[in-house]
């Protein structure tokens, strides 16, 4: 993407001057928010977070450009998922699922009938056979 980082930031404002964004950086930003979140962009740019989130109040074209990029983001990553579940990956179509539909796994088996009461156990006894005595398919 070919960054380059702020490093001029402190060294042309004054001391209380508040850091205003140029148009190149406006485009950083945009490109940044795509890959990074708020406090590592504020580290591309050599301030603090709460110095960014300032410049957001500010600069109302900063946000704009921060969630312009963070929905472009997840625009072409949801478009990517969403072609593979289409395309039969059982990955993607449970990942879509879950988290889009509401669907989830469970362990929780229902043993009630339709009109709620329990369903009765089935009982499964193992016996083995007596010392000597041959099964018929043992022959």
């Amino acid at each position: 993407m070919g960054f380059e980082m702020a490093d001029d930031n402190k060294k042309k404002r004054k001391h209380n001057e508040p850091i205003v964004l140029d148009e190149y950086k406006l485009k950083e930003l945009l490109k940044l928010s795509r890959v990074l979140n708020t406090e590592q962009i504020a580290d591309f740019f050599g301030f603090s977070k709460q110095t960014l989130y300032n410049i957001f109040e500010r600069q109302p074209e900063a946000r704009i450009a921060y969630k312009k990029g963070k929905s472009q983001a997840i625009a072409s990553i949801a478009g990517n998922l969403i072609s593979l579940a289409q395309s039969g990956h059982v990955a993607a179509m449970m990942f879509y699922l879950k988290t889009q539909a509401g669907w989830r796994e469970t362990t929780h088996i229902d043993h009630s009938n339709s009109d709620g009461t329990m369903v009765a156990p089935t009982r499964i006894e193992l016996v083995s056979p007596k010392d000597g005595e041959v099964l018929e398919d043992e022959e």
